[in-house]
């Protein structure tokens, strides 16, 4: 028979949100690798079919997410997918999405910082996966009340830090009223034994110190303008004025003195 292909190592998955994609190494030369996912109760599904890529994106075979799931990595020649040979394979580790999947950042849409008040808005990661009308579903659409999101703040330029818990989209907290904070968010999912924190939102900070644009608006820009306006105005003008002025005097100076 032929010599025997390689077979792929170093296998992983790789998901954040439920867009899974599956890794291996090493580059194939003079053969192909085609992806077969096998499910507890689902059809074996091909994917990446005679490819010489060493990644694949496996997000649209996995949609029963609380399923186990098992990749096998075939290493083909174009010809031994016709006959009735099995061809080299390696065999991924399990997977389930619903257990492993990492949680995406939070997108912090709105941040408000009022006397002793601090509310902060924000929205769920978006999974590949849609709804029959054409929308994505969200993080929370797909793991409902297994959902929580933790809020880590701290007063500007200080280490201690304080947290907060919800399964909304939003944070309402009391803080110090003078003092600016700083703030993230992260997605987690307590039932879970590993991967049970999700990817840090952007760390933002609020400002309460009293800002002059904010109390008078529009009126300090006209202020603002007219005074840059006329500054303007008088830098263009000073000097013409002053060359017409010395133009004058150089004039009266060449004129001759009248004799009686």
């Amino acid at each position: 028979g032929s010599p025997r292909l390689p077979t792929a190592v170093n296998i992983t998955w790789s998901s954040i949100n439920f867009k899974t994609i599956l890794r291996w190494q090493p580059k194939p030369s003079d053969y192909f690798y085609t992806v077969e996912i096998l499910g507890q109760t689902s059809n074996t599904q091909r994917k990446c079919i005679q490819t010489t890529e060493t990644e694949c994106d496996v997000t649209d075979v996995l949609r029963n997410v609380r399923e186990t799931y098992t990749a096998h990595i075939l290493s083909v020649t174009s010809s031994r997918m016709d006959n009735f040979e099995q061809p080299p394979y390696a065999v991924s580790e399990n997977f389930t999405p619903y257990n492993q999947t990492i949680i995406g950042k939070p997108e912090i849409q709105n941040y408000t910082q009022k006397d002793s008040k601090m509310s902060i808005v924000f929205k769920d990661p978006l999974t590949p996966y849609m709804f029959p009308n054409g929308s994505f579903q969200s993080v929370r659409d797909i793991f409902k009340n297994d959902l929580e999101y933790k809020l880590y703040y701290w007063k500007d330029q200080s280490s201690g830090k304080k947290d907060a818990t919800t399964k909304s989209n939003k944070f309402e907290i009391n803080v110090e009223s003078t003092k600016n904070y700083c703030f993230y968010i992260q997605g987690i999912i307590p039932s879970r034994s590993k991967n049970r924190t999700g990817q840090e939102s952007m760390v933002l900070c609020t400002s309460v110190g009293r800002n002059i644009l904010d109390e008078y608006g529009t009126e300090v820009f006209i202020i603002l303008a007219a005074v840059a306006a006329a500054v303007l105005a008088l830098a263009i003008a000073l000097p013409v004025i002053l060359c017409k002025r010395k133009r004058a005097k150089l004039a009266r100076e060449k004129q001759p003195l009248n004799g009686p």
